[in-house]
């Protein structure tokens, strides 16, 4: 049970969060006391002690990090759980590395933040490990607001300052090797090698020389010793992608390297030891496996130590806003060109999306549409029928609404000074009535059902837009006439 009379200090700058957790720790039967900024918190803190601590990250002066790698200095026994609105993964490691008993990102559950601050209530010591500072790196970019993602981040900010074994289960591109390589940049071998390879894209027959590599004579076409991954990747970290289509025979000599770090090149006699660790992926049901004897039990249990789940992006669509406008920025730099925006209604079409390919379809898909839209946003009639477009009645483009697009464009690079829908909404309605005159060989009464329009009000615009009865005439004489409706004059 958690202690009585717990003492919890709140710090954000935002008043209605402060008066939400407040509410909600006092009706739990918690002590509450809340700061505004950092500095006034440390004041506070030289007369006495909270027993749990929940910081915001962003606020005005010292931010909530600064704020708790000072108080894990001073005091190390205070468990700190840090709230933000602004989560992503460089925030959960530097808080998980700060010392932090729990990252908690906004909006979260009142609930979950109760039973939370009762269960940091036990933590007496705290584990603090900066010596591997978070660096800098060219890799992708984890982006996720989704809660989804942001278990992905907390795994990841957990084994920040571990070397353990790791699967990741996802469909195909969720961005499971952009977890295995943050996972690497965010742990104690950050500084070795981090060599991937996919299992699937090498033949079984050669996956062995790939993985152990082998001696000069070892088989036909071995000229000369090769190095493997394992040996690549000593003091490093191993990436094995799509591991549950490794053979039998590989299955065995992968969980012997794993049991006793060492193995034998293949045509070799000697022995080589290796300090890996192994990071391994898969788009399969790997127990569904095991039970139906396609995998290896104590493969699967020794690979099996931490899972780390990727979301596909159907369940994860919140953040299809963000991926498409930081992949769309990637896309104008590849080609040079100033990035295209999303109109609202192509956006709410790409959100609606499945996206079975998931981000690595959202990558092409952006590629694509900074080629193919016209101009500088992407509208609805950019999106096609493969990311969920509308299609077009009969299989036919719209083509003369990118037509009237390009018009509009012109007519505003051109800067008549005339209205666009004065100039547009003669000329489209001329258009129509030609071709609803044409259809009904010439009788109004049927050319203005076709219109939506009355008869009176047809013949109207035919005075007073002016058009050329002519056609309409000619096509009336060859055709029967309709009873009740007069001959055009």
């Amino acid at each position: 049970m958690p202690p009585t009379n717990l003492n919890v200090w709140i710090v954000d700058d935002d008043q209605s969060v402060r008066w939400v957790l407040e509410k909600a720790f006092r009706q739990a039967d918690l002590q509450t006391r809340s700061f505004d900024r950092a500095e006034h918190l440390l004041e506070a803190i030289q007369h006495t002690q909270p027993d749990v601590l929940l910081t915001d990250v962003r606020m005005p002066g010292m931010d909530g990090i600064a704020l708790m790698k000072r108080l894990t200095h001073a005091h190390p026994d205070l468990p700190i759980i840090i709230m933000t609105a602004y989560s992503d993964l460089d925030n959960a490691v530097s808080a998980y590395r700060g010392g932090a008993f729990e990252y908690l990102p906004k909006p979260f559950d009142i609930d979950e933040a109760v039973e939370l601050v009762k269960k940091a209530a036990h933590q007496n010591t705290i584990e603090t490990d900066d010596t591997h500072a978070t660096t800098g790196s060219n890799l992708p970019p984890l982006l996720g607001q989704a809660p989804a993602m942001q278990e992905v981040f907390r795994s990841i900010g957990r084994l920040s300052g571990s070397s353990m074994t790791v699967l990741i289960t996802g469909e195909s591109g969720t961005g499971k090797e952009l977890v295995a390589r943050a996972l690497h940049q965010h742990s104690p071998r950050a500084g070795k090698p981090f060599v991937p390879l996919n299992t699937a894209a090498i033949a079984s027959e050669l996956l062995e020389s790939e993985l152990f590599g082998h001696e000069r004579g070892s088989f036909t076409g071995a000229d000369a010793r090769r190095i493997g991954r394992f040996e690549q990747a000593d003091g490093g970290t191993l990436f094995l992608d799509e591991i549950g289509d490794m053979s039998p025979a590989l299955q065995t000599r992968l969980l012997r390297v794993l049991a006793e770090s060492e193995f034998f090149r293949v045509g070799g006699q000697e022995s080589v030891t290796v300090d890996v660790r192994v990071i391994a992926a898969t788009n399969q049901d790997l127990a569904l496996a095991v039970k139906e004897g396609r995998f290896r039990e104590d493969l699967f249990h020794r690979l099996n130590v931490i899972r780390i789940h990727t979301p596909p992006l159907r369940q994860r669509r919140q953040d299809i806003p963000l991926l498409l406008k930081h992949y769309l920025a990637n896309a104008a730099t590849e080609l040079n060109t100033p990035p295209k925006t999303l109109h609202s209604e192509a956006l709410e079409l790409l959100q609606s999306y499945d996206w079975p390919g998931n981000v690595r379809q959202l990558v092409n898909a952006t590629r694509r549409l900074s080629v193919t839209a016209p101009g500088g946003v992407i509208t609805a009639l950019d999106i096609g029928p493969d990311l969920g477009g509308h299609r077009p009645a009969d299989g036919q483009a719209k083509e003369w609404t990118r037509g009237l697009e390009r018009w509009a464009e012109q007519q505003l690079r051109d800067d008549s000074g005339e209205p666009l829908l004065g100039l547009a909404t003669p000329e489209f309605e001329k258009t129509l009535i030609r071709i609803a005159l044409k259809k009904s060989c010439g009788h109004r009464q049927e050319a203005a059902k076709l219109l939506g329009w009355g008869r009176n009000t047809l013949t109207r615009k035919i005075r007073v837009l002016g058009i050329d009865q002519a056609p309409a005439r000619r096509a009336l004489r060859a055709a029967p006439n309709t009873p009740g409706d007069p001959p055009i004059r």
